[in-house]
């Protein structure tokens, strides 16, 4: 659950960082770069609607990435896929910060949406259930649907699952928030509070992974 709201929390602020900093382009919400795009076409900004179809482009080719990093022939080269995911974008996003404002904008959001395709496509459960950790239309419609089925049928399952879906979108709404003030008040380098927050989230797995290597020690001992 703390993975998701990181996640969610990085989520909204690079697509803030990415409109607000770098052209108003969308980092992750590619429905808003075809909407964009769209219109943009037909009025003849043909220019303009090119800068929202290359991010488009590069989030497809982030899927296709995380799905060759997930292919079992990987795995002798990374063990471990989600891992491997949160480091690549702290890199990424870490160059990032040294791109001014003056350089093209393309380079920075073509960037910025692979990274979070390849982070959207690594990590999609949400304590069992489907989430997204970089747009949340899906979400929202999720923890409405848990919500009402919750309070029609008085199931504490779905209320749970309610509450946890909403903290993934008030998450994703407060990174959104801090990406746009930063932004706007550090420039550039704004981007490298995300990186943190990865950072935070590669610990986290750190942790999680020492938990279950004692429970699984312990377990043994017991047994034996």
């Amino acid at each position: 659950m703390e993975l998701g709201i990181l996640l969610a929390i990085v989520g909204g602020f690079l697509d803030a960082y990415t409109f607000v900093g770098r052209g108003g382009v969308f980092a992750n919400s590619q429905t808003g770069n075809f909407v964009l795009m769209g219109i943009e076409a037909a009025t003849g900004e043909w220019g303009k609607a090119v800068l929202h179809a290359v991010p488009i482009l590069a989030f497809i080719v982030g899927v296709v990435v995380a799905e060759m990093i997930k292919k079992p022939s990987m795995h002798l080269f990374i063990p471990d896929s989600e891992r491997a995911v949160l480091i690549l974008e702290i890199a990424v996003l870490f160059i990032i910060g040294f791109i001014p404002y003056t350089s093209p904008n393309i380079i920075v959001t073509v960037a910025v949406s692979f990274v979070c395709s390849v982070q959207v496509s690594s990590f999609r459960k949400l304590v069992g259930s489907e989430y997204n950790t970089t747009m949340i239309t899906g979400n929202l419609r999720s923890a409405t649907q848990k919500a009402y089925i919750a309070f029609t049928k008085r199931d504490k399952e779905s209320a749970l699952k309610a509450i946890q879906f909403s903290k993934v979108n008030l998450s994703f709404l407060a990174g959104a928030i801090l990406g746009g003030l930063l932004t706007s008040f550090i420039g550039a380098k704004a981007v490298w509070i995300p990186m943190i927050v990865l950072i935070c989230s590669v610990i986290l797995f750190s942790v999680d992974d020492s938990d279950c290597e004692n429970k699984n020690e312990n377990k043994n001992a017991i047994e034996a």
